[in-house]
């Protein structure tokens, strides 16, 4: 009896080491790590994103105002839809007289700036400045996509006929003269070499013009 204990026992010590040896342990570093997932891009209207910016820059200064905001092409961004994956707002505070700007991004191509809010430094702001010129939010009323929709009625959509992918960006400044908000629809990667800009009321969302 306690030789067959023993057999039994040796015979399940054996087992063992074959089952070890049949699924050898990876060596430190070989290890195979699991696949990274990839976070989607993610793209908003202006003011979706401009409301993230707005919390931002309340921490820069409790009296900031924003006196631009403007989006950046991506490739594959939903232009169509109003949106970008990155826009930057610039904001005056009066009281510290400093001005300030904020980007959010939810693409991570490179070259493109941190995905959510980032800030750039503190500059000095001048209230007579024409280009630095603070807006109050009420005025903003009308988002991008609605700004889209009406530039595509004055020549948007033949633009985006004869390419689909035609590039557009988002820029919203304020005209002091007029006491107006405007939303400039560009189609093009930037304002200098646009094939088409509409100036669209912010407030209102009616037509303003055709821009040169």
């Amino acid at each position: 009896m306690r030789k067959t204990m023993i057999s039994t026992a040796a015979l399940f010590a054996l087992f063992s080491i074959v089952a070890c040896s049949s699924n050898p342990a990876a060596p430190a570093g070989e290890q195979s790590a699991a696949p990274k997932k990839t976070e989607a891009p993610q793209y908003e209207t202006g003011r979706n994103a401009f409301q993230k910016l707005f919390v931002a820059a309340r921490a820069f200064a409790p009296d900031a105002k924003p006196y631009k905001l403007v989006s950046a092409y991506t490739p594959g961004a939903p232009v169509s839809e109003g949106k970008a994956g990155i826009w930057r707002a610039e904001f005056a505070s009066p009281s510290k007289r400093a001005i300030k700007a904020y980007t959010w991004s939810g693409v991570a191509e490179e070259g493109s700036p941190d995905r959510g809010v980032t800030h750039g430094t503190e500059d000095s702001y001048n209230p007579s400045n024409s280009s630095t010129q603070i807006f109050e939010i009420a005025f903003l009323k009308i988002d991008s996509d609605k700004a889209f929709e009406v530039a595509q009625k004055h020549g948007g959509e033949k633009l985006m006929k004869s390419d689909p992918k035609q590039p557009v960006i988002y820029l919203l400044d304020f005209n002091t003269r007029a006491n107006e908000l405007i939303w400039h629809v560009i189609y093009g990667e930037n304002r200098n070499d646009a094939k088409l800009k509409v100036a669209v009321n912010a407030t209102t969302g009616g037509f303003m013009r055709i821009e040169h």
